[in-house]
Formats: structure tokens, sequence, C-alpha cells
């Protein structure tokens, strides 16, 4: 009876999806957050940062057809503001992946019970600037995905390698700063289990203000009915 499948509504294989996937990013992500503290640096900044983005790339081929794969409540909401996202699945996906987060924060915590933080983001230099730093990559990182993404699925490889990519590079120049979370439940679990609440407004507002900026931008940048003729060139007589 193993092999046959579960008889699960299509919802909740969604569900399912971005629980699992959230999951498997908080446990991956802070936990070579962790990992790094314990073993005195072995992972370092850059193997955190390759971590992050290697694992999101791995979960879009893997979740993207049944989810849409978004492991990230600020671009659910993001979806649903550039009106490619059901309303009625905006609350019950935000809780499907804070439930993954919160339970991989709670393993880590079963595994490290000495972490003081275990990879809750806590800024460097002051609220101020990392809130802007966290809504300007939530900004970038929401318009890469709507440009890329299939309706409200990031999915294929243009997504997986994209996405996964610039979550690298973001992490790579700005964690130091602000721990570019981007992501309200990738900063929430670490930092409800390990009890460092002050300043996680920051990474609840932040991204998903971010998240909803993208969207004029995304749609400034779409083509007008005039530009459907043909290729730029043609339209400007280029020879």
């Amino acid at each position: 009876m193993l092999n046959q499948p579960l008889k699960l509504s299509d919802t909740a294989r969604r569900l399912l999806a971005e629980s699992f996937g959230c999951f498997a990013l908080v446990f991956c992500g802070t936990g070579a957050i962790v990992i790094n503290d314990v073993s005195n640096g072995a992972i370092g900044h850059a193997g955190i940062a390759m971590t992050f983005g290697l694992i999101v790339l791995a979960l879009i081929y893997a979740l993207g057809d049944i989810s849409g794969c978004h492991l990230n409540p600020a671009v659910s909401i993001g979806f649903w503001v550039a009106r490619k996202f059901p309303g009625h699945l905006v609350a019950p996906y935000i809780a499907s992946q804070f439930a993954g987060a919160l339970l991989a924060s709670l393993m880590l915590r079963v595994m490290f019970p000495g972490h003081p933080t275990l990879g809750a983001t806590l800024p460097a230099n002051g609220s101020a600037q990392s809130f802007l730093l966290e809504f300007i990559l939530t900004w970038i990182l929401m318009l890469v995905i709507l440009c890329v993404s299939t309706g409200s699925k990031e999915k294929g490889a243009m997504a997986g390698i994209a996405v996964g990519a610039l979550i690298a590079l973001e992490a790579m120049f700005a964690g130091p700063i602000s721990g570019a979370s981007m992501n309200p439940a990738r900063s929430g679990a670490p930092a409800l289990v390990s009890m460092h609440l002050a300043s996680l407004w920051i990474y609840l507002v932040a991204p998903v203000t971010g998240a909803i900026a993208s969207v004029p931008l995304f749609y400034a940048l779409q083509p007008s009915a005039d530009d459907s003729v043909g290729p730029l060139d043609e339209r400007m007589n280029v020879p």
C-alpha cells in the first residue's frame, strides 16, 4: 500500500508542498548558520549564502508544479496583489509556510539546544538601515519572480536558476547587515523559537511592502497592445 498515492485534494497538496518547502528552506538555510557557528566557521558566509540559493533552486524544480513553490508569505502576497494568485489561498499558504518554518526551527532547537539565535535575522547597524535593505532586496526578488514565473508558479529552468541565484547573490552581499531574509517565515520561525523578538517587525513588514512595491514596476515593464505587433527593432524601423 505504500506505493499508492494519498487521496489529497489539490489544495491540500499545495499546502503540504508549501509547508515541506519552508521546512526544507529553514532547516537547511538557518541550519547552515547554526552549524557554521558551532564548527568555528567551517561553512563560511559564502557557503551560507549558497545554501539558501541552492535549496530554493532545488525546491522550485521539485515543488513548482504543485504549489508554485512560493516558500515565502511576501511572495504569496505579491502574487495576489499582482492578480496572479487567488485571494482565498493567501491565508492558508501563509499558515502552511509558517508551520513548516516553525517545525524546522524547533528541530534545530532539539539538535542544537545551546545555540542562542538558531539563525534568526538581526540588524547589524540599526533598524532603519536593515528595514530599507530588506525592502529593496525583496522588491528586486519579487520583480524577478514575477518576470520568470508562469502565473503564480515558480517552475522550470529559468525560474529555478534565476531565483536561486538571486537569493544567493543578495544573501552574499547583504547578509552581514540585515541577514538578507526577504521572508517573514524564514525570520519569524527562528525568532519565535529563540525568543529574539525585538527586531522581528522589520522582517515581517519590510519584505511584504517590498514585494507589493514591485508589482507596479512589473506591470509598467509589460508591453502595451501597440508593442505586440513585432520585435522592438521592427517597431522602431531599425535595420
